[in-house]
């Protein structure tokens, strides 16, 4: 497993943040919280499933991504991307003009990164058909999951299925290409398209290996906007020869149950980071019975649904679906075309185990946290119950959390302060003066451009 520090690909950009509370109450992991009218991200609980850039209405949020110029540094520069990018595309462009583009902008090899997908879907089936494996497997293709599993459901990682996501098989497929055709290793650069941030993170820090393939990763919402000042109308160059190995399953894998479908009739898919959850909770009690294998997306639509794309995500899903009944199936591609030693391949795709990585709200020492958290349950019977978010928490349990871990003081709620200043325990000025302490001195001002109403930022 990775020992490098887990990267933080999401922060906060401190002159925009409005400190509306969208984010917070968005996030499933309740991993934001607002300090002095700003939003605060805490790493350790955040799974970067990107609810929070998704729900954020000044755009506060941004995503930390390698520079696109440093693929000038390698002389054979390879753009791997999910299928997912070409469904972003008017559809007056064909594959090719948008392959042609993506040369000009500076690559020399284009690789839709489900390619040879038989290998992996082989590669899977064996771990299934393996009488020691944990059942339900779940698939470890969304990297914010598997982070959610490490850190909120540590018992379920023994679960995760021990295969790498389609962009490590199309990386180490395109260095046994091109090392074929007489390239040298130090001279290819892989760079992956993404389209959502956790897969930033997971390339950056990866998750059972001790580093990533993949040398740079790119916003494919950057690479679009790149692609597009460049695109040209009219005919192309024929570059179906790096699609031979692309199947219909292949450019229907990062949908919902691109996955699932093929592992069997007690096999199913869940998208939306929140249906996740509820699901993992549900899985982790021993309420899921019968079921061998589990698709588990963070969004909405699986990646057509991901932060970083610029397509209406079911409109996405459409122009994938129609582009892959043009294309084979996976099983009928002639292994003459894959021209690598696939037995190879499939041991490449292996994975260390992943360890879980808990997030111990009150600490490690389980005798001081069993402490905390009878007080913090004290502490709940003494608070409204609202979950209103105006203390800064995204309810009143994680005030109770924050309390208990000296992050928080019980005037934060201000309906206690309010039951305070009318027992006259304290005064008004000095509740109005925390609340300002909290939110800011200006927040309470009339002004008629503020940002954060209803349906804004979605």
């Amino acid at each position: 497993m990775s020992g490098l520090p887990t990267y933080h690909a999401l922060k906060v950009d401190a002159v925009k943040c409005i400190g509306c509370t969208h984010c917070m109450k968005s996030c499933p992991t309740e991993a934001i919280r607002v300090i002095d009218g700003l939003a605060v991200i805490d790493h350790e609980r955040c799974v970067y499933c990107g609810q929070c850039h998704r729900a954020c209405p000044t755009r506060a949020f941004y995503v930390e991504q390698d520079d696109l110029e440093m693929i000038r540094s390698f002389k054979y520069r390879v753009i791997l991307f999910p299928s997912i990018m070409i469904g972003q595309f008017p559809e007056k462009y064909s594959e090719d003009q948008i392959y042609a583009g993506l040369k000009k902008v500076g690559f020399t090899h284009v690789y839709e990164v489900e390619q040879p997908m038989q290998v992996l879907i082989d590669s899977v089936h064996e771990v299934l058909e393996d009488q020691e494996t944990h059942k339900p497997a779940i698939s470890i293709y969304c990297p914010a999951i598997v982070r959610l599993i490490q850190g909120r459901y540590p018992s379920l990682t023994e679960n995760l299925i021990l295969r790498k996501a389609p962009h490590n098989l199309a990386a180490h497929f395109a260095i046994e290409q091109l090392i074929e055709e007489g390239a040298r290793r130090e001279e290819i650069g892989l760079f992956y398209a993404t389209p959502c941030i956790a897969k930033i993170a997971a390339v950056k820090s990866p998750v059972g290996e001790r580093e990533s393939i993949v040398d740079g990763v790119v916003n494919m919402n950057q690479l679009y906007n790149e692609v597009m000042k460049v695109i040209a109308d009219g005919d192309a160059e024929d570059n179906s020869i790096q699609r031979e190995n692309l199947s219909a399953e292949g450019i229907t894998w990062s949908l919902t149950r691109g996955e699932s479908c093929h592992f069997g009739s007690r096999s199913i898919a869940i998208d939306g980071i929140h249906n996740a959850v509820r699901f993992l909770e549900r899985l982790e009690n021993d309420q899921v019975h019968g079921i061998d294998f589990i698709e588990m997306r963070a969004c909405d639509q699986s990646c057509a649904g991901g932060i970083l794309l610029t397509g209406n995500r079911f409109m996405t899903v459409e122009r994938l679906e129609r582009r892959a009944k043009r294309y084979p199936a996976a099983k009928d591609i002639a292994q003459t075309t894959i021209r690598v030693d696939t037995e190879e391949l499939k041991q490449k795709l292996i994975l260390d185990p992943i360890k879980p990585k808990p997030h111990f709200i009150f600490g490690k020492d389980r005798v001081k946290a069993m402490e905390k958290m009878n007080k913090a349950q004290r502490i709940v019977c003494f608070l409204p119950g609202i979950d209103c978010g105006s203390c800064g928490a995204p309810n009143c349990h994680a005030l109770a959390e924050d309390m208990v871990n000296n992050k928080a003081k019980m005037s934060d709620c201000i309906y206690l302060q309010q039951m305070w200043v009318d027992e006259g325990r304290i005064k008004a000025e000095k509740a109005f003066l925390n609340v300002q302490k909290k939110w800011g001195t200006d927040r309470f001002k009339a002004d008629c451009n503020k940002r954060g109403r209803r349906n804004e930022g979605f």
